[in-house]
């Protein structure tokens, strides 16, 4: 059977059954899904402002309502294009069309009214500047090049426990950074590693996001990179996409053996669980989440959906897999979280209670838990590994 006529009938009878949306040729149908595809895997170049301020006191700033500037917890807010930056705390007012929050620090730059773009890492700079730690930059060697990464000794004489950190899918380096001072306080070692189609680093050869299935051989070039240098224990931690790829090293690479433990921060455990989800959202059919989902791993649609190889969506659902899962997982995740959902972590952690600790959040978005209750997450990841040693 063609795959025009394998994608374009359940895609049609969506389209039908929705009153005959966009969809109505086959040839538009395919195109459709492969559009789909491809803004799931293109990663993101332009960044935005996406907030405005209003008006600034001493200790507040006043900003026009959305969805990041009414999120509690507290955030950071970049300034001039991203020259400037300043840190925000809880909400103290709200009305209609605008929203007070406390002002922290202005880290950099000056804090004026007009427009900003939010950050929701809290931090802006490298460890050294956000959390006045010492650090270094190292250079990973993975297959694609050379790969920018950040490492920071443990307050005491260092030893064999490292730890690599992952972000997600189009983040920085300093999203990261929240976990750094618990592993650093634990005696570990912080490898905040970069990955191909970061901004500061080599693309893919396809240029292309490839949900965890060619990333994790940058982690895994991290890993050998500590290994090299004495770690015989390594943690993972990973932040949405960052938890796929970390779930793809354990099922991939060798090195998975010196894995003791792995930190999931709103992962994505089941990718095609999420993209059924933002399908959802944005009330397109499901058929076209399956499809484009098919697309991604038809070798004959590698030129529609522009990958270099196919991607087999089934290898990253973990709920389905969890049988195959040996190591223990701290996975965090909220029910608040509209990009990733919560299903797959709370499915996987029923399934697995032997290996899943699970810290269910209620209110906080995607990878915002640690900023809407910081003491609650350091001391979640905290337990974790004082548990491992005891393992």
């Amino acid at each position: 059977m063609q795959l025009s006529t394998i994608i374009t009938r359940p895609v049609l009878a969506a389209g039908a059954a929705a009153g005959g949306a966009v969809l109505g040729v086959a040839a538009g149908s395919v195109a459709a899904a492969a559009y789909a595809a491809r803004r799931v895997l293109t990663p993101d170049v332009l960044r935005p402002d996406d907030v405005r301020i209003l008006a600034l006191g001493d200790r507040h700033v006043t900003f026009a309502v959305g969805p990041d500037t009414t999120s509690p917890g507290r955030y950071g807010v970049w300034l001039d294009g991203g020259a400037g930056h300043a840190r925000v705390g809880q909400i103290t007012d709200r009305v209609a069309k605008t929203v007070t929050r406390e002002l922290i620090c202005v880290d950099r730059g000056t804090l004026r009214a007009g427009p900003a773009r939010w950050n929701q890492y809290y931090y802006w700079d490298r460890p050294s500047v956000s959390l006045g730690i010492p650090d270094e930059d190292v250079v990973i060697h993975s297959d694609i090049g050379a790969l920018p990464a950040w490492l920071v000794r443990p307050e005491g004489p260092g030893g064999a426990d490292w730890a690599v950190l992952v972000h997600g899918r189009g983040a920085q380096r300093e999203e990261a950074l929240r976990a750094v001072p618990v592993l650093r306080a634990a005696g570990f070692t912080s490898l905040v590693t970069g990955y191909r189609n970061d901004r500061d680093a080599p693309p893919a050869p396809d240029g292309r996001y490839n949900l965890g299935l060619s990333e994790w051989r940058d982690v895994e070039a991290a890993m050998s990179y500590a290994a090299g240098r004495g770690a015989a224990r390594i943690v993972l931690v990973g932040w949405s996409m960052g938890g796929a790829i970390a779930l793809q090293v354990l099922d991939n690479s060798p090195l998975a053996e010196l894995v003791t433990g792995v930190v999931l921060d709103s992962a994505v455990i089941d990718w095609g669980a999420v993209l059924r989800h933002q399908a959802r959202r944005r009330r397109l059919p499901h058929a076209l989440a399956w499809a484009a989902t098919e697309l991604m791993g038809d070798t004959r649609a590698r030129r529609l959906v522009g990958v270099r190889e196919p991607l087999d969506v089934a290898r990253a659902d973990w709920v389905t897999r969890s049988g195959e899962l040996r190591h223990r997982l701290l996975v965090i995740h909220s029910d608040g979280d509209d990009f990733v959902p919560v299903g797959p972590a709370a499915a996987l952690a029923a399934k697995r209670p032997d290996l899943v600790h699970f810290e269910r959040w209620e209110t906080a978005g995607h990878c915002r838990e640690w900023n809407t209750d910081p003491g609650r997450w350091e001391g979640a990841l905290r337990d974790f590994l004082t548990h491992l040693e005891v393992g």
